[in-house]
């Protein structure tokens, strides 16, 4: 229904932003690292996802897309619904879930509130299949393309941009010139911020 909200950041809350947008206020439930990028009275964006159930309509808003991504992929899992999402996400960038992903960082996990071992591992399971169909298509694409540099780093980051919503010619571009012997946590954040520029 909605995809993003422009405007003026009216108020600040825990895990709560409202957008005035044109005289009317959306509140947005929102994760810690998206409070972090808002300032009460400047102009803000945010990537917005609506929730209905019975007759409750809430609305989630993200500062970028990898963020809503994230949001709807966590949401996907059974037994994980909007309040496990956002405690997910407030406890650290879409690229380190992804990577917790990737890596099968169960303990990352847990150390979220509300988060126990069951669903910490049933995250794992269920998302690294997604990662392993999102790598099968981008190893079919990348073909295509430039070619990536080969080798287990390079190709877990890839995997994790790829959940993330980046296409596969994003990510092979990004990934150009990426030293393969860094830390794949290292490599996503490089590859993150030539995307970003």
């Amino acid at each position: 229904m909605f995809y993003y909200l422009s405007g003026m950041v009216a108020e600040i809350a825990p895990n709560l932003a409202v957008i005035d947008c044109g005289g009317v206020g959306y509140a947005c439930a929102t994760t810690n690292y998206t409070l972090a990028q808002l300032r009460r009275g400047e102009q803000a964006k945010l990537f917005t996802y609506l929730h209905v159930r019975e007759e409750i309509f809430d609305l989630y808003g993200f500062s970028s897309q990898a963020e809503l991504n994230s949001f709807k992929m966590l949401l996907g899992v059974s037994g994980v619904g909007p309040k496990a999402a956002l405690a997910i996400l407030s406890s650290g960038t879409p690229d380190q879930l992804a990577l917790s992903i990737v890596t099968g960082d169960e303990k990352s996990l847990t150390s979220v509130p509300g988060i126990g071992k069951k669903i910490a591992q049933r995250i794992i399971l269920e998302l690294k299949d997604k990662l392993a169909k999102e790598q099968d298509r981008f190893d079919a694409h990348v073909g295509t393309l430039s070619p990536v540099p080969s080798g287990g780093k390079v190709q877990e980051a890839a995997s994790a941009l790829a959940v993330l919503g980046y296409s596969s010619q994003e990510i092979s571009a990004a990934l150009k010139g990426v030293d393969a012997a860094l830390p794949v946590e290292e490599i996503i954040r490089q590859t993150l911020k030539k995307m970003v520029k």
